[in-house]
């Protein structure tokens, strides 16, 4: 089992099982997510060419064959921990990546991950540690800002869009002032942010931070039939939804999964803004990100929820709509605590926060599980269909 943790956030946990022999080729067949969101429609436009796209995590393989060619050379704001080679290195950030701009592999891309924007760029940026990692209770004697840190490299160093599939929604939660200020920083450069809103559904709908800082395009999870993925955390923040249930995920060691979480739902919807920021450069990230919500599909009755947001993230929809928008500049930021919210405001945002407690840089995974990837059942490449464990859905409900 593998959990990534880091500065107060935490990030995945993926299984192994015994798999029974299937053609690698048939991995992409069993992406019902891409056809969900309209991912394909879309591609007629772009395919996220020219836009990079920084996911900070646990890192990204550069070498896996889903991605080769695209991953940009990053940074490493932990500094220790394990490496590549390592089984507790990178399974979370490739899988992240993978959805996000995975291009295949062999003829013609036709074997393995398809991602959202297979022509964008990955900017890796590594903020936390996988939970096997033996280094991890040396994180968290560490403090620091490794997050906000993150944010603002991404910032300066040429994304178009930041991807944070993490996030902490324990009880001591709360907004940190630097990590609030890094995302009003790239927002401000014109930089697209997206959070996973949390895998707290069954465990108090807590409110995880990044997602709920102003600004950030907020993401739950649905099933492949529209509904509510049980873990999904239900909160005032949620800005669109995007697929999180039996998603087909890379990892460093070229096997394949199934995966379910918010993580997941964050990267589709990264994807997704890449795509749009691909065909309207000129667009702020408030337009964007307005595009994303006006264009859902699938709207809940009143015009959004806690559950679900606007709806679920459709890239060929903002696409076309955005051809009728003029470039407007981004908004000054405003700062945690903003006026304008979507649902109820920030008054539920501390109902379950506990004022005194720090918030630290190697955040253990411990119960902050929020935005988190849980996984299952891995395919080899070449062998394998992918299939769903009965403990699966045991380990959404804890959070990973």
């Amino acid at each position: 089992m593998r959990r990534a943790v880091g500065a107060g956030l935490a990030a995945a946990g993926l299984a192994l099982l015994p798999a029974a022999p299937v053609r690698a080729d048939e991995i992409q067949a069993q992406e019902w997510a891409l056809d969900a969101i309209h991912a394909r429609d879309a591609w007629k436009t772009t395919k996220g060419a020219g836009v990079t796209v920084a996911v900070l995590d646990t890192g990204v393989d550069d070498s896996h064959p889903d991605l080769a060619g695209q991953v940009l050379t990053g940074k490493d704001l932990i500094g220790f921990g394990a490496g590549r080679g390592d089984s507790a290195w990178a399974g979370h950030g490739t899988a992240m990546a993978g959805i996000i701009a995975g291009h295949g592999h062999g003829a013609a891309g036709g074997d393995g991950v398809m991602g959202v924007a297979p022509e964008a760029k990955i900017l890796p940026v590594r903020v936390i540690l996988e939970e096997d990692d033996p280094a991890r209770k040396k994180a968290r004697a560490q403090r620091g800002g490794a997050l906000a840190n993150g944010i603002r490299w991404a910032a300066d160093h040429g994304a178009d869009v930041i991807n944070l599939s993490l996030g902490d929604d324990s009880k001591s939660a709360h907004p940190e002032p630097a990590e609030d200020a890094a995302v009003q920083y790239a927002l401000r450069k014109g930089v697209v942010v997206v959070a996973s809103a949390g895998n707290g559904g069954e465990e108090g709908d807590r409110t995880s931070y990044p997602a709920a800082y102003p600004g950030v395009i907020a993401v739950t999870a649905v099933d492949r039939f529209g509904s509510r993925a049980g873990f999904s955390t239900r909160r005032w923040y949620a800005a669109v939804c995007g697929p999180g249930v039996d998603v087909v995920i890379a990892d460093p060691d070229r096997r394949y999964y199934v995966g379910w979480g918010t993580s997941a739902a964050a990267a589709f919807v990264s994807g997704a803004a890449a795509l749009v920021r691909a065909a309207h450069p000129e667009l702020s990230p408030r337009q964007i990100r307005q595009l994303l919500i006006e264009t859902a599909q699938d709207r809940p009755s009143g015009g959004r929820s806690d559950e679900l947001g606007a709806g679920l993230v459709d890239p060929a929809a903002a696409i076309k709509a955005g051809a009728k928008l003029k470039p407007q500049a981004q908004r000054p930021a405003v700062g945690a605590h903003a006026s304008r919210y979507f649902g109820s405001g920030p008054g539920r945002a501390h109902e379950d926060a506990d004022d005194g407690g720090p918030n630290e840089l190697a955040l253990t995974a411990g119960a902050a599980g929020a935005g988190l990837l849980a996984a299952a059942v891995a395919l080899w490449r070449g062998v394998g269909p992918l299939r769903r464990p009965e403990f699966a859905r045991r380990w959404s409900r804890s959070g990973l």
